[in-house]
């Protein structure tokens, strides 16, 4: 059996026409296929506005921003997500800080942030990043209610969420970045996502002020809106703030516009194999996370939990079945103890020391996933 990763893209002919298209038009950078894959995945999510940049952490530095965190700025994340996450509240000066996970939706305890809020001083958090972590879509209407509570903002971290939902308080559904709860959201274009562009992000909002100084922190804070003085010089350009160079190229946004007719079918895809994970793994002693089992999961990644993690792990690599940890927790990583010294979150470690993502991805075959299937089961009977 030849290799078979946890993840990998898959790229059809029509999405290397997309690309080879560009390739022989006039743009290759700010052309026009960035304002398209802009506006329909704003439509894809149901939000108003949407920024394309250059990868998921630039999404979240640039939103960071956008949302005021500053030096004096405190904000809420979960440990359970990847790194950047964290880093773009430190990209702007700010402290993160740490709230355990739900053991159910594996996702950041709201229950815990509210303790967390109600025993701190008022004001002393500006905002909270819940993560729709392995594609489980986080209530954000429940945290909207507690941030307005305390007067906070929200950034949705949906990098492993896109056309992942959850239904609101009315019992209607409310899809990952669509604006109503977050002020914004961000979404990641990593090969092994949803929707691949090799490097790429979006940045979701309702908001038009957040939209304009994401357009504006995007391109070097440089603008060529200018004043009547100015208009008729077409030279002319005019520096608002200090801004960086995260812009999506022509070339990745017409890739990213091509794999989104089809995301439909292989968010489908993802979600039968994660049934036929959860059939076959049912009544053994594999931990399946409820989270897998809810309606609206995008299932980005298929999360197992066993007693003897790192044992199943190497037996599996050792029959090419390359599976993947997520996520160490932030809190654990060197950088994060020497800020914060040692902390503990007793779920999120428990959670770590037993999860192993499986191979989630939609070209994997039924032959490739009842080999993976049966040969976890051989290591746990």
């Amino acid at each position: 059996m030849k290799i078979i990763p946890y993840g990998k893209q898959h790229i059809s002919a029509q999405d290397i026409q997309a690309v080879v298209s560009v390739l022989k038009e006039d743009f290759l950078t700010q052309g026009p296929k960035v304002k398209e894959f802009e506006e329909k995945f704003a439509s894809y999510v149901g939000a108003k506005y949407a920024v394309s940049v250059s990868n998921g952490t630039a999404a979240l530095h640039l939103s960071a921003l956008s949302l005021g965190v500053n030096q004096s700025s405190k904000v809420i994340t979960t440990p359970i997500t990847f790194a950047a996450s964290a880093n773009a509240i430190g990209y702007c000066g700010g402290t993160i800080e740490f709230c355990d996970i739900d053991p159910n939706t594996l996702c950041l305890d709201i229950n815990a942030v509210r303790k967390k809020l109600e025993t701190s001083p008022k004001g002393t958090y500006q905002g909270i990043i819940p993560v729709d972590f392995a594609g489980y879509a986080v209530n954000m209407e429940s945290f909207r209610e507690l941030a307005d509570q305390y007067d906070l903002w929200l950034l949705e971290d949906s990098c492993h969420s896109p056309g992942g939902y959850f239904r609101g308080f009315n019992n209607q559904i409310q899809k990952c970045g669509n604006g109503n709860f977050a002020d914004a959201a961000i979404f990641s274009f990593h090969p092994v996502k949803h929707i691949a562009c090799g490097e790429g992000g979006m940045i979701t909002t309702n908001n038009k002020s957040i939209y304009e100084k994401l357009l504006l922190l995007r391109t070097h804070g440089i603008t060529k809106q200018l004043d009547d003085i100015h208009r008729k010089e077409g030279w002319y350009y005019e520096m608002k703030t200090l801004g960086f160079n995260y812009r999506l190229p022509d070339i990745l946004c017409a890739l990213g516009i091509s794999q989104l007719e089809t995301a439909a079918e292989r968010l489908d895809k993802r979600k039968e194999l994660a049934n036929r994970y959860i059939n076959a793994f049912r009544n053994t002693s594999i931990k399946i996370p409820l989270a897998n089992e809810q309606e609206g999961h995008a299932y980005h990644l298929f999360v197992i939990r066993v007693k003897n993690r790192l044992e199943l792990y190497n037996y599996l690599r050792e029959k090419n079945i390359f599976c993947q940890v997520h996520y160490i927790p932030v809190h654990q990583l060197t950088y994060y103890k020497e800020v914060h010294g040692s902390q503990s979150f007793p779920f999120a470690e428990s959670y770590y020391s037993e999860c192993l993502s499986l191979p989630m991805f939609p070209t994997l075959s039924e032959r490739e996933q009842d080999f993976v299937i049966q040969e976890v089961l051989n290591f746990i009977d």
